[in-house]
């Protein structure tokens, strides 16, 4: 396997965020070539780790990368900007690391047309603003390129902040609205409450959650399941008993307490596994 990390340039100064773009860090698990082998037209999925919009969980980055990977799929995690950057950064940022995995699909032997974003809480919310924005406007006038180079063809979302108001996580609601006031505030307080932005565009989606999440409510999933469904989108949906949230893999490998080991929801990364080889 090639492992290697690039830093992506995004240019934050047509979006009129900074003076200057900045670079955020994409790391890349991808299958070298063989000719024993030979060319697999792989699929992709690039992810975004869960934090809040504060940091980026190790957790749910490497681990995860691993076990798709493991699958047959080649891997990249985004470690996107966190705290104290205006809307759309992360957003920019995410769009620019699927525009690098589709340039690059041919070197890479993936297949342009099966590259998913997978999200984990903040990780989702930006996975689910990836599906729900990544062809408007004011997305690509800032990216300066065509919508087919950034276009997701599925979504895995993982406990995944979705809605604003009282059922949301408060925290990465409050960083994805940093330095904004007013009416540009209301303005972008629409288009991150992503359950209202679901469009004919959205792609298909693969959701879970756990029904006792005391962190991110389960009704985040509920909605944007209801939103998908009002816009005729595939998707699949496991809601887990009990498990809490921030579970990344449900297993020793990613806890970092007893509680993250939940067998019950474990099986999470095979059916996404499964949905995404068969979409």
């Amino acid at each position: 396997m090639i492992f290697e990390k690039v830093n992506l340039d995004v240019n934050y100064k047509k979006a009129q965020l900074s003076d200057e773009g900045t670079k955020c860090e994409l790391s890349c698990y991808v299958y070298e070539y063989s000719n024993e082998i030979g060319r697999k037209n792989r699929p992709a999925i690039v992810i975004f780790p869960g934090g809040g919009y504060d940091f980026c969980s190790d957790r749910e980055a490497e681990p995860v990368a691993l076990r798709f990977a493991g699958a047959g799929f080649n891997a990249f995690v985004l470690r996107y900007s966190t705290s104290k950057k205006r809307f759309p950064t992360q957003l920019l940022e995410a769009l620019t690391a699927l525009k690098y995995v589709r340039e690059n699909a041919e070197r890479f032997d993936t297949n342009p047309d099966r590259i998913y974003v997978c999200g984990f809480s903040a990780g989702g919310h930006l996975a689910a603003s990836v599906s729900c924005h990544w062809s408007k406007d004011f997305i690509l006038e800032a990216l300066g390129c065509e919508k087919e180079l950034v276009k997701p063809n599925g979504a895995i979302l993982a406990y995944p902040v979705i809605t604003t108001g009282e059922l949301t996580h408060q925290g990465t609601i409050d960083n994805a609205l940093y330095g904004l006031e007013g009416e540009e505030k209301e303005r972008i307080y629409e288009l991150v409450t992503l359950d209202k932005q679901i469009n004919p565009d959205t792609p298909k989606t693969f959701l879970w959650h756990c029904a006792d999440d005391g962190c991110v409510p389960v009704e985040n999933s509920l909605l944007y399941m209801a939103g998908l469904s009002k816009n005729r989108i595939p998707f699949e949906s496991h809601i887990y008993e009990w498990g809490g949230h921030g579970l990344s893999l449900c297993n020793f490998n990613t806890a970092n307490y007893d509680g993250h080991i939940q067998p019950v929801a474990e099986n999470w990364a095979q059916l996404a596994i499964e949905w995404a080889l068969r979409n």
